[in-house]
């Protein structure tokens, strides 16, 4: 007998279905080509929706240390996020008067890939990053970084270091934890008085009017809204006191948290976000109904797309192997007969398989060397920013596409 699901929000029975993906590798588990021909293992890809307390999040299948230990994402890849991260960190800096009495923590902090302007004003700082490997590249660029996954008991560790924090910044990471109070909780413990917690996730409101499914994947445990937030940041003591509505990974929520009784005063933005969630009717669970169809119509649309430029002969590779792209990749059983290989910038992705379609990954280099006729964008978040470095391809009538929401060329 199969058990129903719990919400690892409230624990609830998870009943409702916002989409099912269907098996799935793991979307960051590139393939070493010694490895090529042995099967991937295989997870459900499955979303639901809490009726109780909407959260929205995967069932949870896999082991974290099985996704995080050896992870092949460093965000310095990406400028346009590196320029992120030095706006912010300047703006955090004269809002929240830092300086070198100050302490910045930052949680999954990667390569260092933010943390080094904060090293640079002269803050002091420290990383916590549970992938040894990607830490160790931080610790190289000197940046101190502990190697950990972050919750209650790590924060405890880290206080009686002496590392109670004016700015806790996480990044991208709230969607990546399991257990999400034990991570709030943690961030609770780890502020001083009138310590700000910073956090950006990708806004569920973006995911379901713009049909952004392939941002589900099993290290993505959950899919936040204000709505669903504030419950969590409530039963460990935090409130929302502002909301920043960024463009970053196809349009994400800068959430500014405090302890319950600081004294930073309450921005009428907060109010505004979750007015616009209610208008979704995302405060109610009939409000997630029908994302399945949606999708559904994305898929056929883009095989159909394929299918065609194959019977004209057309030759269509992709730029970007970021996870994402794996999700709608196998979720269409795309493979390399039909998108021939990515291309990327990432040295530990370059000379791998993606997992489960077993599309390789090269060398922006072969994009030059091959010029296909089209040119797909995964990480279709990135658009402008790929379509400005790879310009040279329309010197031999070469394309732009992407699929979500709509297919689109340029």
């Amino acid at each position: 007998m199969i058990s129903t699901p719990t919400c690892q929000g409230c624990g609830a029975s998870l009943t409702r279905t916002l989409v099912d993906l269907g098996l799935q590798p793991l979307a960051n588990s590139y393939v070493s080509p010694e490895r090529a021909s042995v099967p991937d293992r295989l997870y459900p890809l499955h979303a639901r929706v809490c009726d109780n307390c909407l959260l929205v999040q995967v069932d949870r299948i896999v082991p974290p240390g099985e996704i995080f230990s050896d992870y092949a994402y460093f965000s310095s890849y990406s400028d346009s996020w590196l320029q992120h991260c030095k706006r912010y960190v300047e703006m955090a800096r004269s809002r929240f008067a830092l300086d070198s009495e100050s302490k910045v923590v930052e949680i999954a902090s990667n390569d260092g890939y933010l943390l080094q302007y904060v090293k640079s004003a002269g803050i002091p700082c420290l990383g916590v990053e549970p992938a040894a490997n990607v830490a160790e590249v931080a610790r190289a660029n000197g940046i101190p970084t502990d190697v950990a996954f972050f919750g209650e008991a790590t924060a405890k560790r880290l206080l009686d270091d002496g590392h109670a924090a004016d700015l806790v910044i996480s990044n991208n990471v709230l969607a990546h934890v399991p257990e999400i109070d034990d991570f709030v909780a943690g961030v609770s413990l780890i502020l001083k008085p009138q310590g700000v917690y910073s956090v950006e996730f990708p806004h569920l409101l973006n995911l379901i009017e713009k049909t952004q499914f392939d941002t589900i994947y099993h290290e993505h445990f959950t899919y936040l809204s204000v709505l669903a937030i504030e419950r969590i940041f409530a039963r460990n003591g935090l409130r929302i006191f502002d909301i920043e509505e960024v463009p970053t990974h196809g349009g994400s929520l800068r959430v500014f948290a405090c302890l319950r009784n600081a004294a930073h005063a309450l921005s009428p933005n907060v109010a505004r976000v979750r007015d616009k969630e209610i208008a979704r009717r995302l405060d109610r669970p009939e409000g997630y109904a029908d994302f399945t169809q949606r999708v559904d119509r994305v898929r056929v649309d883009f095989l159909t797309f394929l299918k065609d430029l194959k019977s004209a002969g057309k030759r269509v590779v992709g730029y970007g192997a970021a996870a994402k792209g794996n999700t709608l990749f196998n979720y269409c059983h795309v493979s390399s007969e039909d998108i021939s290989f990515v291309a990327d910038r990432s040295l530990a992705k370059q000379g791998k398989f993606l997992p489960g379609s077993r599309i390789p990954v090269l060398s922006p280099d072969a994009i030059e060397q091959e010029k296909p006729d089209y040119v797909f964008i995964v990480p279709w978040n990135l658009r402008e920013e790929i379509m400005d470095q790879l310009a040279g391809i329309h010197n031999w009538g070469g394309r732009f596409v992407t699929a979500i929401p709509e297919i689109t060329i340029a």
